[in-house]
């Protein structure tokens, strides 16, 4: 499709969203427009990729991991020469202790959850299957839990983080809940069920689940970083206190507690709803503006994919359909050679092969 066609392709798309966002008449050229907005991306990422395999800096299994979940999650497989050569470099992050990281990483968290997913999406035959089951051991004794000397009504128990700051939050709990699901965790394993304790607390939500000091400030439904070492929301405090409520980690929560088993008639999970029809938007990142832009794009579509959702009807009534929204808008900030990049470079997303990765994880959800 050349660049004059795509951009055709865009136009019309828009105008059928704008006028008939139902009409079943948006599928063909949706569904052509995502097709060759994720072949882009894919030849991107292919040419971005380092002889040695990695993306960005051989330092950087969590990079390499997300690019190499991407192009697998549209459509490449393990005899590709891109992933072939990929799944080499992240065989040398393996570590004794059955971790997948960078030796002096303080990520060992994300980069093991990432690294173990792409694994487990390539373990034909059980070729991969060691690694996995060790890889899992290692994240299941990372989690905050009794292993730590922690009784279930701490606040950071059942969570996961960056052991650089000392405490848990909720965008490396997300990451632990799915890589323990791709490994084969079901909702009532005990580690799921510890990091759904430790998710209900980064809920603005005042329930049994939930009595934190936060709980009951903003009372929204949205979700915030982490209730853990004094509290953190990326999104900044209210003025009595409270932790704000933003997009990317409310369906990152939302997520957690459906990969949990939560049904949608649980509390929890209802109050996220009503907050995600209140402030649907897929300018930014609600509560964020542009920053963590394509981080919230990729657990925006594996939230509603996971809870089966195909159209979502705000609180002014307005009926979205979010796979056809979510390409086009993603089709238009598509650069010339197929990558994204987010001017509001916060959280390493001024990195063409990062936001590439995002970009097609969240697209790899959208075909209908």
């Amino acid at each position: 499709m050349c660049l004059f066609h795509k951009i055709l392709v865009v136009t019309l798309l828009t105008l059928t969203i704008t006028f008939a966002q139902n009409s079943s008449d948006a599928a063909e050229p949706q569904q052509e427009l995502l097709k060759e907005t994720i072949s882009h991306g894919i030849s991107f990422l292919k040419t971005s990729q380092a002889d040695d395999g990695s993306w960005t800096s051989p330092a950087a299994p969590g990079v390499s991991g997300l690019a190499l979940n991407a192009l697998l999650d549209a459509g490449l497989t393990a005899d590709d020469p891109t992933v072939k050569k990929s799944l080499e470099h992240l065989e040398s992050f393996v570590q004794k202790d059955g971790g997948i990281y960078f030796k002096d990483s303080t990520h060992r968290n994300y980069e093991t959850c990432i690294s173990m997913m792409v694994f487990t999406k390539v373990n034909k035959e059980g070729r991969y299957q060691t690694i996995i089951n060790n890889a899992e051991k290692f994240l299941r004794g990372l989690q905050w839990d009794e292993g730590e000397g922690l009784e279930s009504s701490d606040i950071a128990f059942g969570g996961a983080g960056y052991g650089s700051h000392k405490r848990p939050d909720l965008s490396n709990t997300q990451f632990l809940i799915e890589a323990l699901k791709a490994a084969g965790a079901t909702d009532d394993d005990p580690a799921i069920q510890k990091a759904l304790k430790f998710v209900s607390r980064t809920q603005n939500l005042e329930t049994e689940n939930n009595t934190t000091a936060f709980a009951s400030k903003i009372n929204d439904g949205g979700f915030y970083y982490t209730p853990a070492a004094g509290g953190e929301s990326k999104a900044g405090l209210t003025d009595n206190g409270g932790l704000r409520s933003y997009a990317s980690m409310t369906y990152a929560g939302l997520k957690s507690m459906v990969y949990a088993g939560l049904e949608k008639d649980d509390p929890r999970v209802k109050a996220a709803w009503e907050w995600i029809t209140k402030y649907y938007n897929l300018d930014d990142n609600p509560g964020m503006g542009k920053q963590g832009l394509y981080y919230y794009y990729q657990t925006f579509a594996k939230t509603l994919d996971a809870m089966e959702v195909e159209t979502i009807e705000d609180t002014l009534g307005r009926k979205h359909d979010w796979k056809v929204e979510l390409t086009t808008k993603l089709a238009e900030s598509q650069k010339s050679n197929g990558s994204w990049i987010n001017n509001a470079d916060r959280w390493y997303e001024g990195d063409p092969n990062l936001v590439t990765a995002y970009a097609l994880m969240a697209l790899s959800r959208c075909e209908k």
